[in-house]
């Protein structure tokens, strides 16, 4: 066996892990790193947009994938021995309607993949503690469907929290 997975195979794992968090919401997870191998980075590769700004380093994702195995394994073995430092992130400005510009970061390629593992983990955990009724948004209930939330809880959209209890939020 090569060490391949499929997508399906990680979405199996990705439901295992929300199944233990939502069959019990009480336990601590102390750590969810061991869930983090050579397949689940292939996949987080695989979901990371591949058409953003290069970070500092300037490596597109294009050029990632020319040796992406050896890059993945070197990433996995920095991630797993704690040596993995992510770099600096290269600001942009961004011109606005008005003459402005918004500054924003670009971090490396390697890095967003690395962050996309990291929230696949963290999402099959914390998805469970959301209600139907949640006004945040979440990968089930999507940004449109968050905003559409606030908009009927707090007529305009804008007081998010104004007058709730955090546990009303949730």
């Amino acid at each position: 066996m090569t060490g391949r997975s499929s997508p399906g195979s990680i979405s199996t794992r990705l439901q295992r892990i929300a199944s233990l968090a939502q069959a019990a919401p009480e336990m601590v997870f102390t750590t969810l790193a061991h869930h983090i191998d050579i397949a689940w980075l292939r996949e987080a590769y695989r979901r990371t947009r591949k058409s953003g700004a290069a970070g500092v380093d300037r490596c597109t994702a294009q050029e990632y994938a020319v040796h992406l195995e050896a890059n993945l394994a070197g990433l996995l073995d920095r991630f797993k021995s704690g040596t993995y430092k992510a770099p600096p992130v290269r600001r942009v400005h961004i011109p606005k309607g008005d003459g402005k510009t918004r500054p924003i970061g670009v971090p490396t390629f390697e890095d967003k993949v690395l962050q996309r593992a990291a929230a696949m983990v963290l999402e099959a955990v914390y998805e469970q503690d959301f209600r139907d009724g949640s006004r945040v948004p979440s990968p089930s209930l999507g940004a449109p469907g968050a905003g559409e939330a606030v908009a009927r809880a707090d007529g305009d959209g804008w007081g998010l929290g104004r007058g709730s209890g955090h546990q009303e939020l949730l």
